[in-house]
């Protein structure tokens, strides 16, 4: 049969183990709240990314094109300095 004494030891073993679970579970909560903050602040800064290089893909210079029309103006030239002289 059990005891008095041995019934209060398991029930003080018990809250321990309580305790240290809640303290667990409330860590691994305050860890996962953290992870999602700083997913959430990523997030952010790929839009803000996305849109920096979206502004500058639209400002740059259609180079082929004025590839082309620099060598359209150089025939152009060519052509009436030989024609020209």
């Amino acid at each position: 049969m059990t005891t008095e004494p041995e019934q209060a030891v398991v029930a003080a073993e018990l809250a321990e183990i309580r305790r240290n679970l809640d303290v667990g579970v409330a860590r691994i909560d305050g860890q996962l709240a953290l992870l999602a903050q700083r997913s959430a602040q990523h997030d952010r800064d790929v839009t803000k990314v996305t849109e920096r290089v979206r502004v500058l893909e639209h400002g740059r210079w259609p180079l082929p094109s004025l590839a082309a029309l620099t060598g359209v103006g150089a025939l152009a030239v060519a052509v009436w300095q030989a024609a020209g002289r």
